[in-house]
């Protein structure tokens, strides 16, 4: 089969996927939900789901967080922040905000606290009774990754993390997202397999980089394999290098807790910017589908030649910004951001020259 039809075929499924599978009743679980992540992403993204896409009655959001809040609480500044950062032609009118707000909920604790966990079990259970959630439940761990492995520690030990039989023809799912950066190294992203594993099936298991939804980002595949006049062309006689280029116009914001533990390279380079190398390196999948493209990137990053201490010190700049203007507005420097060290060397920069053997 060619790889334009290929392309095709993986676009044409995408579009189906978008209009018209119907979505099942589910509560969504999000941990980590009063920060950053869930405000300018997640939150305007269900709003976006909501005000496009028809959601069934029995769709419900759980926030679970340390911060002491009611459900009113939540839902005032979850709506806040979908006003904030939804795009104008996707606002909701004030029916719509009503009725999302309404299918929100929230639970108070500490990610290490068996009683929180037991509390999100009743939560649960009781919107399976009164919002016929049907015991569908989504876990997206919206929270720093040295956090990950106790969530799902609580979630296995209170019992959340199986499915149930609803009926004697239908069982219910679980499934568990967990977003970049996976761990902090090699050795911690083995212990959060080994921790995910003793909990959920491997196929509960989503691990995500939602940079990979960027509408940019999702049209590589297509133009390098469904592209006649480029894909002839996309191969090391025509090209000479290739720069891929992360600028942002905003500090870290309320991120410093997270920011000072990742760093730029944990941050960015890792994942996102590793997964857009691989779309732009790889040849081309045998499917469009998931272990297919999986294992094309596994290719590209075996065919990088791993880095020598001259490698590092001739090839990779790092570095942290300082005070300046954005847009004519001053900015403080890094160091100067709320909670971060003082003697901090976060990087906040990286620039790294790689090298594709292939």
């Amino acid at each position: 089969m060619s790889q334009e039809v290929h392309a095709e075929r993986a676009l044409k499924q995408h579009s189906i996927w978008q209009n018209g599978h119907p979505p099942e009743p589910c509560a969504v679980v999000i941990f980590g939900a009063t920060g950053d992540l869930t405000q300018r992403k997640l939150l305007p993204t269900l709003a976006h789901l909501f005000h496009d896409h028809p959601l069934p009655q029995g769709f419900s959001v759980v926030a679970f967080a340390r911060r002491p809040l009611t459900d009113e609480q939540w839902r005032s500044m979850a709506l806040e922040s979908i006003n904030k950062y939804l795009p104008e032609d996707d606002k909701l009118d004030s029916a719509a905000q009503k009725d999302l707000a309404q299918r929100m909920f929230y639970c108070q604790s500490d990610f290490n606290d068996r009683e929180g966990f037991q509390k999100l079990a009743d939560l649960l259970d009781k919107l399976d009774r009164e919002k016929d959630t049907h015991g569908n439940r989504l876990y997206y761990l919206a929270t720093p990754p040295t956090t990950d492995s106790e969530i799902i520690h609580q979630l296995g030990e209170a019992g959340l993390a199986r499915p149930r039989q609803v009926n004697d023809h239908e069982e219910s799912w679980v499934r568990i997202v967990i977003e970049k950066p996976f761990g902090r190294d090699l050795a911690s992203a083995q212990k959060l397999n080994r921790d995910l594993a003793r909990v959920f099936r491997e196929n509960q298991i989503y691990r995500i980089d939602h940079y990979m939804d960027k509408e940019t980002v999702q049209n590589i595949l297509a133009f390098r394999f469904a592209n006649g006049i480029f894909e002839p062309l996309w191969n090391q006689k025509y090209i000479d290098h290739v720069q891929i280029l992360v600028a942002e116009s905003l500090g870290i914001g309320t991120r410093a807790e997270y920011y000072e533990e990742s760093g730029a390279i944990r941050d960015m380079v890792q994942n996102h910017i590793m997964q857009v190398l691989c779309l732009t390196g790889m040849e081309a999948p045998v499917a469009f589908d998931a272990d297919a493209i999986r294992d094309e990137k596994v290719k590209v990053m075996r065919a990088i030649p791993l880095f020598s201490p001259e490698d590092v010190a001739n090839r990779i700049v790092r570095g942290q910004y300082t005070a300046g203007v954005i847009n004519g507005q001053p900015q403080i420097g890094y160091k100067e951001e709320k909670g971060v060290a003082p003697n901090s060397a976060t990087e906040t920069y990286v620039a790294l020259k790689l090298f594709i053997e292939n």
